[in-house]
């Protein structure tokens, strides 16, 4: 078995990695130079634990190697990013243009499976796609749709443990596709046609925005009422039936805060309370700017100076490295625009280094600032001590208070 994942990112390159540990011999075609030539040498783009050593392994032994063009495989998997345009419209121009790629290395008897997010029908478009090109392949290769469904920083154990939905083009491609995942999932394989299963990817991330949503809500709404909403959350969740989730100053990363777009592009008329939610946790990121700011423009009224700021964390949730779609990103972005002069420290102890942003060590930061807002509930920043001298906003629940 020789499988060619097309798309070395979050998701496509630990499932190669986990594919290739597993027996099957992988090539990984990414269009970055860079990625290609990173992996091949064993060293992993971006963080995730543990996955590091296992690259190093497959491709020490033989069974992974990175490339910038497909080759002539048994199975082809497409997982590139699937990212919004316009007026939060899909863009599925990389799913496309990937699918174009395999065209020409597609066999009778091949698998051909995509994984990325997908708006209701992608599969069945790049389907017309390969059998316009090569009508010979109709009825002769399998075509599934199967949804990643895992958590940075835990990708290594989900990936084999959380149960996977296929979703095939007939019965056969379910079959096909589902001998493939059975060979490195440990969970539970439920079968479905290929709409049912695009659609379940976005309606579980959409559930996940409209709960996070109303955590993000009853924050502001305890705001203004002056009452601890981490307290209020934790004992409304004493009742056996009630399980509100943690607020926070956002929703990012590239599911949660995108998939839901996905449905209310397509069904507008019908998708009201997922499109409320997006309102929801984008005016949360909005909120926590405005409030940033206004903190500091009381300093500088009370204290007659400018205050050293340090905003705590860029990433889109703890532990990781990813800021796709962060809310902290752009709540930072908004207060430097704001105060283009002011002595603002930004910090990220999970890069060593960023494009735009000097970065801060954050004990440094942490002693430095007359503001502290912490935006990424990081692990590190839970081992600092609350300061009575420092006005903190806590939008994430370092320290669950106020």
């Amino acid at each position: 078995m020789k499988a060619c994942f097309m798309g070395l990112g979050y998701i496509g390159l630990p499932t190669a990695i986990i594919a290739a540990k597993h027996g099957i011999q992988v090539i990984g075609v990414d269009i970055n130079p860079e990625v290609v030539d990173k992996t091949n040498n064993g060293c992993l783009h971006f963080i995730e634990p543990g996955l590091e050593g296992m690259l190093k392994e497959v491709v020490r032994d033989g069974v992974f190697h990175a490339a910038l063009k497909p080759e002539h495989s048994d199975a082809f998997f497409i997982v590139v990013p699937t990212p919004f345009c316009g007026n939060h419209e899909p863009d599925i121009s990389y799913v496309e243009a990937a699918t174009r790629t395999v065209i020409p290395f597609l066999e009778e008897g091949n698998l051909f499976v995509i994984e990325s997010t997908s708006p209701v029908g992608t599969t069945d478009k790049m389907a017309k796609i390969i059998f316009d090109e090569r009508p010979e392949l109709k009825g002769k290769i399998r075509i599934a749709y199967c949804p990643e469904r895992v958590l940075p920083g835990n990708v290594i154990y989900e990936l084999v443990h959380n149960d996977r939905v296929i979703g095939g083009m007939d019965e056969a491609s379910v079959k096909i596709a589902s001998d493939f995942y059975r060979i490195f999932v440990q969970g539970e394989l439920h079968p479905t046609n290929c709409k049912t299963a695009e659609l379940c990817k976005l309606t579980e991330n959409s559930s996940r925005d409209s709960q996070i949503a109303f955590a993000n809500e009853l924050s502001i709404i305890c705001d203004k009422a002056d009452i601890n909403v981490w307290e209020l959350i934790k004992l409304a969740n004493k009742h056996p039936r009630v399980n509100i989730l943690q607020p926070g100053c956002g929703v990012g990363g590239h599911c949660i805060a995108i998939d839901p777009y996905f449905i209310a592009t397509e069904f507008p008329a019908e998708s009201k309370m997922i499109s409320t939610a997006r309102e929801v946790n984008n005016y949360k990121s909005f909120w926590c700017a405005e409030k940033t700011i206004n903190a500091i423009l009381e300093f500088e009224i009370s204290h007659k100076r400018k205050p050293v700021v340090a905003m705590m964390g860029l990433a889109f949730k703890p532990d990781i490295d990813d800021l796709r779609e962060s809310p902290a990103k752009y709540i930072v972005t908004k207060v430097i625009q704001k105060f283009n002069n002011a002595d603002i420290l930004i910090v990220e102890p999970n890069l060593k280094e960023h494009k735009i942003f000097k970065l801060s060590d954050y004990r440094e930061a942490y002693c430095r600032a007359d503001i502290v807002v912490f935006l990424t509930a990081h692990s590190v920043f839970k081992t600092l001590s609350w300061r009575d001298d420092k006005v903190i906003l806590d939008f994430c629940g370092i320290f669950r208070k106020k």
